[in-house]
């Protein structure tokens, strides 16, 4: 496996080592001890979560105000541009986001930290899209930022207007929410 840190060092990009054939290929998505090893981080995952949506869906920015998770996300089927935003005030990089494409065929993963924001756009006809929590979720501290928030400015790979959840669109400016000490 490859770690590579984005431009918010915490926030990681994992690459696993796919072996391939005539007959398909093989990696291991997820091993806790390699997973330490690489990044550092002692994560215990206690929940996984599998989504599918049409291309132009825009889920996010999501995070827990309480009881925040970390997230180890990626793409099964199809393309996503997956976003994370600092929102842990006493950070250097507080509300800088950062962005990479995840896709079945490139079978990167990313790897969001409690106290980011997290959400993606998907580019292809249908995506696929599991990730690893580490926290339970809990609906009542969940919160979310709009997805076109102007002092985030995230560069959407976006001509429309995405389809959005009714939470989604209701989202809050990064000014207005309640963000991480």
């Amino acid at each position: 496996m490859k770690c590579t840190p984005t431009d918010i060092p915490e926030v990681l990009i994992i690459e696993p080592k796919v072996f391939g054939d005539g007959r398909g290929f093989f990696f291991e998505s997820f091993n806790a001890r390699v997973f330490e090893e690489m990044t550092g981080v002692t994560a215990v995952f206690v929940q996984d979560n599998h989504s599918r949506s049409a291309r132009n869906m825009l889920r996010g920015l999501h995070y827990q105000f309480r009881h925040a998770q970390g997230k180890l996300v990626r793409v099964t089927a199809g393309e996503v541009f997956d976003v994370a935003v600092d929102l842990r005030k006493g950070s250097l990089t507080f509300g800088r986001w950062v962005g990479a494409t995840l896709s079945a065929e490139n079978k990167r993963q990313m790897w969001v930290p409690p106290g980011f924001a997290h959400g993606f756009l998907v580019v292809s006809d249908v995506a696929e899209f599991l990730y690893k929590t580490t926290e339970y979720w809990h609906p009542e501290h969940e919160r979310c930022i709009i997805w076109n928030d102007p002092e985030l400015g995230i560069n959407w790979p976006i001509t429309d207007a995405p389809l959005l959840a009714a939470k989604d669109a209701a989202g809050f400016l990064l000014r207005d929410a309640d963000c991480f000490e």
